[in-house]
């Protein structure tokens, strides 16, 4: 009996593949490398498995239109196989590279593109030619390993490539710390996103800033794949590279619809001259971005900006803007921010009033602090829905409920099960959730700060504090605005 390739299989022999290129070069780099050849040897242990399950069947012509009916094509001097034969050439670099390129000219609706970042012959990463050429070797040789069988009927399940994928994400993101932010969404966040936007079937689903497509993906498992399409846009083309390759590992790369471009400056998703609009938008954008496209703003040919347009050193309500007009007259957004978006003044708290007097937000839930890597920023979920009933806003602090790692704090799943019964059933909860009329709202200057409607602080016996109440609050605001403050300038000072 054919002994099964499991998840862990591929993520042991993968990740230790990674000790080649440890202490030489760095994980933000290094990453594209190893997923780029994890994507390769897929792609060739399913073409090789196809074609002689094909070739045991059919002769002659018959056998060439199968052959050309095959879902992709991959020709012997662009296997694995071929590249390992090559690990001795002296221009070992080259012939990878050569390969990539043939992957992608021989199944440009699929692959086009796919490898444009990747260079293995690149001497400013890897060195000289001895050293580069030693170092791609044993790359191929790690990927060698008889346990990485990754054909059809090795794989254990459907999910082995897909899981193995995101965990090794996962891992990278880990490693490269506020890097590795701008392109993954810690799993149990993306969890609970999709299963707040899951109560819907038949639908299109939105990522403006989608990074390696991790938050898509779980979207559309959530809902099943049948009942959703998924569309996504990232800025990085590295990361549009990773994300491509997740979609097809996930066996969803040819429904998926992923585009490379600048979301704000340049959206991909448009219908005649107006933006394309989604039953549900979901994303984790950049916290503060600088510089994110202020000059656009006041002629925005698709009129995102007419609640405002943000302070040109902040760009979160840039995307919450985009957002509000990408979804459909009943759509749903599920946004990632940070607390500043709930109360900065000027043109941001003009811009979240006007937002508020449009009924658009129905709930806010503060998140636990460091879930996110490399910044521990603190972050608040925001639900927007278009055609929203009722009147108020519902907040819900769930800020104090995590599992404490020693890098990064994680929400278990009895967090997250607490987070969307409160969000389900809408029920005061003291020191945790709460619905808040738009009257004390307005009466707070449309401060939408968590800590001004749920009172979390815990009182002490026969202690005179000798500090009110509302002073007590205020002083709870101003740390958090501090904090906040404080790590957005200390994310832009560090290297």
């Amino acid at each position: 009996m054919q002994k099964k390739t499991t998840k862990e299989t591929v993520e042991n022999i993968v990740w230790k593949a990674c000790d080649t290129f440890r202490g030489s070069i760095d994980s933000s780099l290094y990453k594209d490398y190893i997923l780029s050849m994890l994507f390769v040897k897929y792609l060739s242990d399913f073409a090789k498995e196809k074609i002689k399950e094909l070739e045991s069947k059919y002769s002659g012509d018959k056998l060439k239109r199968r052959l050309e009916r095959m879902n992709y094509k991959i020709s012997k001097d662009a296997s694995f196989e071929y590249l390992l034969k090559n690990k001795e050439a002296p221009n070992i670099g080259e012939i990878i590279n050569t390969a990539l390129r043939k992957i992608e000219k021989d199944n440009p609706q699929k692959f086009d593109g796919i490898f444009n970042n990747i260079d293995f012959n690149d001497s400013n990463k890897f060195g000289e030619t001895k050293t580069r050429n030693a170092i791609l070797k044993h790359l191929l040789e790690d990927f060698s390993d008889s346990e990485l069988d990754l054909s059809p009927s090795a794989l254990q399940n459907n999910d082995v490539m897909g899981d193995a994928y995101e965990y090794l994400i996962s891992n990278f993101a880990s490693d490269a710390g506020k890097k590795g932010g701008e392109f993954f969404t810690p799993p149990e966040v993306s969890t609970l996103i999709a299963k707040i936007v899951s109560d819907r079937t038949g639908v299109k689903i939105y990522d403006p800033t989608c990074g390696s497509g991790s938050l898509l993906i779980k979207v559309n498992k959530e809902i099943g794949r049948e009942n959703c399409t998924i569309y996504g846009q990232e800025k990085n083309s590295q990361t549009f590279a990773l994300c491509r390759m997740n979609m097809y590992l996930h066996e969803i790369g040819d429904e998926a619809k992923i585009e490379w471009g600048d979301t704000i400056k340049e959206p991909k998703f448009t219908d005649k001259g107006e933006l394309s609009k989604f039953d549900i938008v979901v994303a984790n954008p950049p916290f503060s971005l600088d510089k994110w496209g202020e000059e656009i703003a006041l002629n925005d040919k698709y009129n995102r900006f007419e609640f405002g347009v943000p302070p040109k050193s902040k760009g979160d309500l840039a995307f919450l803007l985009h957002m509000i007009n990408s979804m459909k007259e009943n759509g749903i957004t599920a946004v990632v921010m940070p607390h500043g978006v709930l109360d900065r003044g000027e043109s941001e708290g003009l811009i979240r009033q006007r937002i508020i007097e449009n009924n658009l937000i129905d709930t806010i839930i503060g998140l636990p602090p460091n879930l996110f890597y490399g910044t521990s920023i603190p972050t608040c979920l925001i639900i927007l829905k278009n055609n929203k009933k009722n009147k108020d806003i519902f907040f819900i602090d769930a800020s104090e409920e995590y599992d404490k790692g020693k890098r990064q704090n994680k929400l278990r799943e009895e967090d997250i099960s607490k987070i969307l019964t409160a969000y389900r059933k809408r029920k005061d909860i003291l020191k945790y959730c709460r619905a808040v009329s738009f009257e004390e709202i307005a009466e707070n200057d449309y401060n939408l700060n968590i800590v001004r409607y749920i009172d979390t602080f815990e009182g002490y016996e026969n202690v005179d504090l000798r500090i009110s109440k509302a002073g007590l609050k205020k002083l709870q605001i101003e740390r958090v605005k501090l904090e906040s403050e404080a790590e957005i300038i200390f994310d832009k000072i560090v290297i």
